[in-house]
C-alpha cells in the first residue's frame, strides 16, 4: 500500500488521479457515533458552504465531520500526501476515468449503498474495469461566458445581442476600444498560474475537442488529435487577452484574480461556470447575472453551454468500518436531510443526480440559462478535457518552445498562438483542474 502512495507521489502521469474513493452499504439505522468524517475537499469556492454544513451536520449528530480543503491547483498533491497518513481522508474525489486508473484500490464500491439508490441517473458514475462503483457524481454543472448584463447595457448592448463568435467579438472589441470612457473592458484578466489556467487549459481545450470528437466520432480518448479547431481555439483565447485591462504578456507571471476584478465590476465577462454564483451572488442579484456559450465560430447557432462534472463523492476503503459508516451516513444526509439540499441547490447553486431533489431545483441565473438553452433545443457542450489529460500547471521548461502534445500531435502551438499563449501546456498528465 505504501509503495503504491510512494509511486504515486513520484509519477508525473499518475499525478493526475486526483481522486478516489468507494462504498460500502449505508442504512440510516445504524449508528456512526463510533466513526468520524474527513472530506478533502477540491473546491475553494465551495469550502465555507462544507464548513457550515460539517458544523451543522455535528450539532445534530454528534458526528465529526472534518472538511479539508486543498490549495487551488494542489489537490493532487495534498491528496497523495493525506493518503499516506494514519487519519486519511474518508471522502475524497476521483474526477475522471484516468484517476480511477490511479485510486481504485482505495475505492469501496458504491453500488449497494443506500445513497447510491437514491441517484436518478448513472450517467455521472465511474467505474473501474471490473464495474465497481468506485465514483459518484454529486452534481452536474455548466459553463461558459458569465456576463454582466448591467454593464454590458451601459456599454449599449444586451445579451441577445450576441449569438456567434462574431457578434461577441464584434461586442467585446467595441466595449475595450471604449473601455477608459466606459470605465470598465469586456474581459477580465486570463491568468495562467494554477489558480486560473484550468480555465483555458481545461475547459478552453475542451472546445475543439468537443468539435474535432464530434466530427471523428470519438467513444474514448484517441491516441492523437488532428488540431481540426486550433485556429478557433486561437481566436477565442486572442479574443480575451487583446479586449481586456490587462497585459497580455504580463499573464504567464500569474498573480491575477479574474473573479475579483468581475465582482468589482472591472469587465462585462467572465469564462468560468454554474460554481460561480455562491460567490458572485454576494455582489450581483440575479437579474444582473447572464451566461452565454463559449461561441466558437463552428456550429453558433446550435451551441449550448459545456455541461458536464468534475465533481464525485468517493469513500475510503481503508478507513475503519466505523469511519466509512460514519461517511456513508453524511452522504445520506446530504441528499435527504433540508440543511444539506439546500447547501447543494441553493448556497453552491448545483443541479444534483438525486431523486430527493425535487423539490430543490436551483433558481440561480446561471443554472437556468443552461436550462433556457436546453429548451431552445441549443447542444450541450459534452466534457472531453475529463478523458484526455491535461497538465495545468506552467512549467518554465515548456514556456520556450510549447508544442501541442495530445499524445502524437505535431503541431507546434507556438506557431498557432500569440506570445502570450507561450507556455500553453498542451501534455496528457491527466491533472483535473482544481476550481
Amino acid at each position: 500500500m505504501r509503495r503504491k502512495l510512494f509511486s504515486v507521489a513520484l509519477c508525473a502521469t499518475m499525478v493526475a488521479g486526483l481522486f478516489a474513493g468507494c462504498g460500502n452499504s449505508s442504512s440510516s439505522d445504524k449508528s456512526s457515533a463510533k466513526g468520524s468524517v474527513y472530506w478533502l475537499n477540491f473546491k475553494p469556492e465551495a469550502d465555507e458552504a462544507l464548513q457550515d454544513i460539517a458544523k451543522t451536520y455535528e450539532k445534530e449528530k454528534g458526528v465529526k465531520v472534518k472538511v479539508v480543503t486543498a490549495a487551488s491547483g494542489n489537490y493532487n498533491s495534498t491528496l497523495t500526501s493525506e493518503m499516506g497518513k494514519s487519519a486519511a481522508p474518508t471522502l475524497f474525489v476521483v474526477g475522471n476515468q484516468a484517476a480511477v486508473k490511479t485510486w481504485d484500490d482505495y475505492c469501496i464500491d458504491l453500488k449497494d449503498t443506500d445513497v447510491y439508490k437514491e441517484l436518478s441517473t448513472e450517467s455521472f458514475n465511474l467505474t473501474d474495469a471490473d464495474g465497481k462503483v468506485c465514483s459518484r457524481g454529486d452534481c452536474y454543472e455548466s459553463y461558459g461566458i458569465i456576463v454582466n448584463k448591467k454593464l454590458l447595457k451601459e456599454a449599449g448592448y444586451e445579451v441577445t445581442d450576441i449569438k456567434d463568435f462574431a457578434s461577441l467579438k464584434s461586442v467585446a472589441e467595441d466595449i475595450h476600444k471604449r473601455a477608459d470612457k466606459l470605465g470598465f473592458d469586456a474581459f477580465t484578466s486570463s491568468g495562467m498560474d494554477d489558480s486560473s489556467s484550468w480555465r483555458f487549459t481545461g475547459h478552453l481545450a475542451n472546445m475543439p475537442l468537443f468539435y474535432e470528437g464530434r466530427d471523428e466520432g470519438w467513444t474514448e480518448a484517441p491516441s492523437e488529435i488532428k488540431g481540426t479547431y486550433l485556429d478557433n481555439y486561437k481566436n477565442v483565447w486572442d479574443l480575451y487577452i487583446n479586449n481586456s485591462k490587462y497585459d497580455k504578456n504580463s499573464l504567464a507571471t500569474g498573480g491575477y484574480d479574474a473573479e475579483a476584478e468581475f465582482k468589482n465590476g472591472e469587465a462585462v465577462f467572465f469564462q468560468n461556470g454554474t460554481w460561480e454564483y455562491a460567490e458572485l451572488s454576494k455582489t450581483y442579484g440575479d437579474d444582473e447575472m447572464a451566461m452565454i456559450p463559449i461561441y466558437f465560430g463552428v456550429d453558433d447557432e446550435n451551441e449550448g453551454l459545456a455541461t458536464g462534472t468534475e465533481n464525485y463523492w468517493c469513500v475510503n476503503k481503508n478507513a475503519s468500518e466505523e469511519d466509512i459508516q460514519a461517511t456513508l451516513d453524511f452522504l445520506q444526509w446530504v441528499v435527504e436531510s433540508d440543511e444539506g439540499r439546500d447547501m447543494l441547490a441553493n448556497t453552491m447553486g448545483f443541479v444534483t443526480p438525486f431523486t430527493t431533489f425535487e423539490d430543490y431545483l436551483p433558481s440561480n441565473p446561471l443554472v437556468q440559462a443552461n436550462e433556457e438553452y436546453n429548451k431552445a433545443g441549443k447542444t450541450p457542450v459534452s466534457w472531453n478535457f475529463t478523458t484526455i489529460r491535461i497538465l495545468p500547471p506552467w512549467r518554465p521548461s515548456e514556456r520556450k518552445s510549447p508544442t501541442c502534445r495530445f499524445s502524437n500531435c505535431n503541431r507546434k502551438v507556438s506557431e498557432r498562438s500569440s506570445s502570450a499563449m507561450t507556455g500553453m501546456p498542451w501534455k496528457p498528465s491527466s491533472v483535473q483542474r482544481n476550481d
